[in-house]
Formats: structure tokens, C-alpha cells, sequence
């Protein structure tokens, strides 16, 4: 005789109970974080201004720098310069950027001839860059992407207020075809939307290089990233990881602070991108690791649960009912922050794609446990 707690009903009964468990999770993160950056309403902004350093590292990059320098150069903001850190390039970088400094009194050009690099991949130039820096608040971005508007400077550092040491922006990818792109934008989306959310519900984890902004102060305050400096990635989010608070942090995401970059062409580029971004994840503290982690098992449960349970024909309006309301959930507030973001035609793919990374995502993280990056470029 089959004991009761085997029997194909409680099985299937407790089967559906961690479903619905799953699912609650996944509500609970939605409309208590991810709800932060759908429904926010914009505070008017202070008047001061402030000068800013805006620092950016080059390697080989003289098509990038041709084509972005110019945007950075021509913001519309009263008092600003632009450092770029040229890292021991090989290519014309030396000559184009001569070119730009005798048509622009606000470039400052750091030449790093000697490969003298203490630290793993940018973080030694990048640290060279804002130890050049003339002014307290820095404004970070990289060297392929461009500002969204020529009002970039003025939207990211009218975020600082008083007790406010560090802007989180938001850098997207230019739309293009192809599914490679769709992925890659999305997937873009999906972080922004998680980082820029724990924020706002202050539990600022990390940030990108693309578009961040910080005090000179904090920088030396927290001893530049001699804490992982070993780590070739990490100037970006593990430094936020490190500096970041409710107190101090701020975000910025309207069209006008955005930055702009043309996304990978290939899937082995994008995997080599991903893979530098998740090989600093373990160092994440612990309590972010857990709730980052804890959604993603809550969202490969409900999904796992929900093609055993759809088979077994169980309790089937139930289940259908549970699996709507998450998913309504889900396309509605994503809509919100993909709007917010200025980000369109994706959200017919979020069932698709949430599945996709689902296994893609632990590729990844298991190629940067194994594969040690050691540049940047």
C-alpha cells in the first residue's frame, strides 16, 4: 500500500503549493522593488552647478574616439573637461587625440606609454584618469559609447544633492537587427531594471562603467580599488558594490542622461562581455548575492514546476490562474520600465527570453568561475 504523502495527489498538491510559493516570490519582488523604477515620479531638480571631469580610458579605440569624442566634447554644460586616458595604444589614437586637444581646450589627454599596470585590467589607467581629474564630481563613461542628448553632463550631476556621492545612470544599445540584438538589449533591460530598482528601495549593488558619476572624495575615501584590484573587471559594479549606500546614492534614468552603445555583433563577443560581468558577481556582498539569487531560483522554480504541473493535468485552471497573474504582472510592469528606459519592441519576447537565460545565464557564470580574465582590452 502506497503511503499517503507519496500518492500521486499529495505529491501533485505539494508540487502546486511551491508553485504558487514561487510565483508569490516573484510578485513580491516585482511590486515591492522592480515597481520602484515603473511608478517613479520625477522630483524637481536643483539649479546649482556644478563643474564636472568627465574621464575616459582608450585602447586602440581610434574609431570609437572619432566618432563619441565629439559628443562628449560639445555637451551644453557652463564648466567642464573631458580626460581620456589613451593606454599604451598601438594604433593612430596618439594622433586623433592631438587633433582633438588643439580644437578643444577642454580635452585633457593622459598618455600611459609604459605598461606599468598594478592592477588588473582598466582599473590602473582608469585610476590615473581621475587622479588627473580637475574636479570633485567625476562623470564616468567608456570610450564606445556616446550621450544620448548634448545634455548628458547637466542630467547626471544635477542628481547630486546634499549627502549624495555617487549617480547611477543607465547605458543602452543601440536598436538593430537581428534576434542577437533583441537578447542583448533585453538582457540590458532586465539588469537596469534590477540595479536601478535595489536602489531606489535603497539597496544599491552595483553600477555601470558606461554612465556613472562620483566625488573625487569617495573615490579616495574608499582607497580607489585597492580592495579588488586583483579582480581584472569591477571598476564599475564591484566599486558600487563596495561605496554604495541608501544615503549616498542616487539614480538617473530619463532619456536625457542615457548613454548610447553599439551592441555586440556575435554571440562569442557578447559571451566574453556577459562572461567579465559575471566573474565579479561572487564578490558581491552577501546580502545582495542572496536576493539576486533567490529571485533567480524563485523564477527557475516557477517555471520548472509550472511544464511538470501543465503535463500532469492537475488542478489545471489553478495553475493556468497563478501562472497569468504572475505573467500579467510581469509584461505590466516591465512595459513601465522598458518605457522608462526608452526601450521599445521587446516585450513580446520576455517569456522567451526569461527562459533562454534561465540556462544561458549559469553557462556564463560557470565559463568566468573557469576562465580567469586578465585585460580589458
Amino acid at each position: 500500500m502506497t503511503p499517503d504523502f507519496l500518492s500521486p495527489f499529495t505529491f501533485e498538491f505539494c508540487l502546486l503549493t511551491l508553485f504558487a510559493l514561487s510565483a508569490l516570490i516573484q510578485l513580491l519582488y516585482f511590486w515591492i522593488i522592480f515597481s520602484r523604477l515603473a511608478f517613479y515620479k520625477r522630483k524637481p531638480l536643483p539649479s546649482q552647478r556644478r563643474p564636472v571631469s568627465v574621464v575616459v580610458c582608450a585602447r586602440n579605440e581610434y574609431r570609437n574616439l572619432k566618432k563619441n569624442l565629439p559628443t562628449l566634447l560639445d555637451q551644453i554644460y557652463d564648466d567642464f573637461e573631458v580626460v581620456v586616458v589613451n593606454d599604451s595604444s598601438g594604433d593612430d589614437t596618439d594622433y586623433l587625440l592631438k587633433s582633438f586637444a588643439d580644437q578643444y581646450p577642454r580635452l585633457k589627454v593622459v598618455h600611459f606609454r609604459q605598461h606599468l599596470n598594478f592592477f588588473s585590467g582598466k582599473k590602473f589607467p582608469l585610476s590615473i584618469g581621475i587622479k588627473s581629474a580637475t574636479h570633485e564630481h567625476l562623470l564616468l563613461t567608456d570610450a564606445d559609447c556616446r550621450p544620448n542628448s548634448p545634455y548628458w553632463i547637466r542630467e547626471m550631476q544635477s542628481c547630486f544633492r546634499e549627502g549624495t556621492d555617487l549617480v547611477l545612470g543607465y547605458g543602452r544599445y543601440e536598436a538593430g537587427k537581428g534576434m542577437l540584438n533583441r537578447l542583448i538589449r533585453f538582457d540590458t533591460v532586465y539588469v537596469a531594471m534590477q540595479y536601478l530598482s535595489y536602489a531606489m528601495a535603497g539597496l544599491p549593488y552595483m553600477g555601470v562603467g558606461r554612465n556613472i558619476a562620483y566625488k573625487k572624495s569617495l573615490f579616495y575615501k574608499a582607497g580607489g580599488f585597492v580592495s579588488h584590484y586583483r579582480i581584472p573587471s569591477g571598476d564599475d559594479d564591484l566599486f558600487v558594490n563596495q561605496v554604495a549606500k541608501k544615503s549616498n546614492t542616487r539614480v538617473s534614468f530619463i532619456p536625457e542622461s542615457h548613454t548610447v552603445s553599439t551592441a555586440k555583433n556575435t554571440l562569442t563577443g557578447w559571451f566574453y562581455q556577459k562572461r567579465r560581468h559575471f566573474g565579479t558577481g561572487r564578490y558581491y556582498k552577501k546580502k545582495h548575492k542572496f536576493l539576486l539569487s533567490f529571485y533567480y531560483l524563485s523564477l527557475l522554480l516557477f517555471y520548472a514546476l509550472f511544464i511538470v504541473l501543465i503535463f500532469s493535468q492537475y488542478n489545471i485552471y489553478l495553475l493556468l490562474s497563478i501562472f497569468l497573474i504572475r505573467m500579467f504582472s510581469a509584461l505590466f510592469l516591465f512595459k513601465k520600465c522598458m518605457l522608462r528606459l526608452e526601450e521599445r519592441n521587446l516585450l513580446v519576447y520576455l517569456p522567451v527570453f526569461e527562459l533562454f537565460f534561465l540556462f544561458f545565464n549559469p553557462l556564463v557564470s560557470l565559463s568566468a568561475y573557469i576562465f580567469k580574465e586578465q585585460r580589458w582590452k
